[in-house]
């Protein structure tokens, strides 16, 4: 058996999505790493599965996977596709779609972009998670290569949030690693780096939980957008600079965190069935 899938993309940040409201389909990890795989599969940073809901109001369930094949609650830039997805199929602005975070809304927003609410922040010690009680806006438990203190954020998922001089200097691929598997964090964590450039501006690179260097990541950019707040060096809106473009982030004072920025779809294909275990 084989499966029809959409290669779509939110700023480079990549994704294969296949939509099995109709016929189901629960990949195993293996399945996963092996489409997700760059050389021999499709290639992907994350695996979307579009399920069926019973959620009132919810047009589907969006459930991720990271390209090592474990679980993920929560992607920014997937749920922009997804919601562009489903609002393209129903003919309107607006649409709701279940995640393991929570209910997201989507709608359009200017020159093409989408808007999805992300919901509140999760700013308490055990709800990030972290191993034991500390307070989030300096995390000091968690040191590593000379970086050290984060801001701890959890917006569906777990993020660490490191604020630097110079986030081009950042040697991500040697302390990304390290601090994602932090014991301070049982649940492991997506990291980044931020420097801010302005009240409204952030420069961010990102090492994601069970993918590694992507080229956006939507959570990190919230997350980095709430920690800057939290820490007195931004407003409640500002652009986060991304390896793949900037991303529109604004913490509204009823506590909601909006994400704008573009969607892409690259190809659409079908799987083979080396790839489908079923």
């Amino acid at each position: 058996m084989t499966r029809e899938f959409l290669k779509m993309h939110g700023l480079g940040n990549d994704f294969v999505v296949i939509d099995a409201r109709s016929t189901p389909y629960r990949p195993a990890a293996a399945e996963v790493r092996a489409i997700s795989g760059r050389k021999t599969g499709v290639g992907c940073d994350q695996f979307i599965v579009l399920e069926p809901t019973e959620r009132s109001g919810a047009a589907g369930f969006m459930r991720i996977y990271n390209a090592d094949g474990s679980e993920a609650g929560a992607c920014g830039n997937a749920s922009r596709c997804i919601g562009w997805l489903l609002m393209e199929e129903a003919g309107g602005d607006r649409a709701s779609f279940e995640t393991a975070a929570g209910l997201l809304h989507a709608s359009r927003a200017d020159n093409g972009r989408i808007t999805v609410d992300m919901g509140p922040p999760r700013l308490d010690w055990a709800a990030i998670p972290l191993a034991g009680p500390a307070d989030t806006l300096r995390v000091e438990a968690v040191e590593h290569g000379g970086f050290a203190a984060p801001v701890a954020v959890n917006m569906g998922n777990p993020h660490a949030v490191f604020f630097v001089d110079d986030a081009e200097a950042v040697p991500l691929t040697e302390v990304g690693p390290a601090l994602e598997h932090h014991p301070a964090f049982p649940e492991r964590a997506n990291i980044e780096f931020a420097q801010v450039l302005s009240p409204t501006s952030i420069r961010m690179r990102v090492w994601e939980r069970g993918a590694g260097i992507t080229q956006a990541c939507g959570t990190g950019s919230c997350a980095t957008l709430v920690a800057a707040a939290r820490r007195g060096l931004t407003g409640r809106k500002a652009d986060i600079i991304l390896d793949g473009g900037t991303l529109t982030i604004e913490w509204t004072d009823d506590d909601r965190v909006l994400m704008t920025g573009p969607v892409a779809v690259a190809f659409s294909g079908r799987l083979s069935p080396e790839l489908v275990a079923e």
